[in-house]
């Protein structure tokens, strides 16, 4: 009698690309929320740490990457955003920059804190930043808000970079497959914090991950990974069957003990606040998935005046907002969260991975 061997859950395109165990990735995270130790506990676990260097100088990305190494000698990936500069930002002039300032003249005010001049350091570039990247030269190299250009994709393969683009509708997805990625990360308007789209306005990229992701398997040939709104097994098995050969989890990483958000974020990750979340610009100017609050919806008809990003995200620091400091009013604070932050149970990283498998190898 002739047997079919079972396939196992764990063996995929995206698994055999990378030589890892899993097919499960750590979200990168901006704005200084990413951390050592998250990268390296996940893929020593048997899934794909990720960092972002969104924030950081290339030097600053370079030294991290030696402190990783440090704690794990599995694959990691480092990620970066291709689009820093809104175009907006030439047209920005002082009237503009009056205008959000008195817009939020009376939240510096309640807080004692006095109303900031134009900053003028916007931070660190795309182009500088990617020089670490071929320096430190990670197993993956991911990015998002759009293509590097062909050289530096040449550059990555030449010296072994795998890399991972990231698609919020099928057009993107078929133009990342053009440009000679090697896979795709999916990602739906349920995700938590930016919407990062890049061929339309993100208000237009708004497609749901179990919409998108079969769509965009059905048009490409490379692994497709599968983001937005997958919390727990539940959302493996789902995003498996529909076609995603592996997923990425974001806020369930982000809520565990080794990440870099604060205390009260981690906190309100757990609370019954969590059940509410928005798209808003107030925070750095770009369409963004956070907690709701006294400052999102008392400015949601305001957006139009937010500055361009990243000039609204400095302004916002001043605020102590974004990135959100340990002291600061919860009121006025970034809580990037996903619509399926009420299904959160764990708290540590590596207990959410055996969970998962432990869960995923029962099915």
């Amino acid at each position: 009698m002739q047997t079919t061997k079972k396939k196992m859950w764990n063996r995929t395109k995206f698994t055999e690309l990378l030589g890892i165990q899993y097919p499960i990735v750590q979200g990168p995270f901006g704005g200084g929320l990413s951390s050592v130790c998250l990268t390296s506990t996940v893929s020593n676990a048997g899934g794909l740490g990720s960092f972002g260097g969104q924030p950081f100088s290339s030097n600053e990305i370079i030294e991290t990457c030696k402190e990783i190494r440090k704690n794990t000698d599995k694959p990691f990936n480092i990620n970066l955003w291709v689009n820093d500069r809104d175009a907006r930002l030439a047209e920005f002039g002082d009237e503009d920059y009056k205008i959000l300032t008195t817009l939020f003249k009376p939240y510096f005010n309640e807080l004692g804190l006095p109303v900031p001049e134009r900053p003028t350091d916007l931070g660190a570039k795309f182009e500088e930043q990617v020089e670490a990247i071929f320096d430190i030269k990670p197993a993956v190299f991911s990015f998002v808000y759009g293509i590097p250009s062909s050289d530096i994709l040449e550059k990555c393969r030449a010296l072994g970079i795998k890399t991972i683009g990231t698609a919020t509708t099928v057009d993107e997805a078929i133009e990342l497959e053009k440009a000679g990625v090697d896979g795709i990360v999916a990602t739906g308007f349920e995700a938590g914090g930016h919407r990062v789209s890049f061929l339309r306005r993100a208000e237009d990229s708004l497609s749901g991950t179990f919409s998108l992701i079969p769509q965009v398997a059905d048009n490409v040939k490379i692994p497709v990974i599968a983001a937005g709104g997958i919390a727990d097994s539940r959302g493996i098995k789902a995003a498996l069957a529909l076609g995603a050969d592996a997923v990425q989890m974001g806020t369930a990483f982000l809520a565990t003990s080794q990440s870099n958000a604060s205390h009260d974020h981690k906190d309100k990750l757990f609370s019954a606040d969590a059940k509410y979340t928005s798209l808003t610009k107030i925070f750095t100017g770009r369409l963004s998935r956070g907690i709701r609050n006294r400052l999102i919806e008392e400015l949601k008809n305001y957006e139009s005046s937010m500055a361009p990003y990243p000039l609204q995200g400095k302004f916002m620091a001043f605020l102590k907002a974004y990135p959100p400091t340990a002291n600061s009013n919860p009121d006025f604070k970034s809580y990037w969260a996903g619509q399926s932050t009420p299904l959160l149970r764990h708290k540590d990283a590596k207990v959410l991975i055996e969970t998962l498998v432990n869960e995923m190898n029962k099915k």
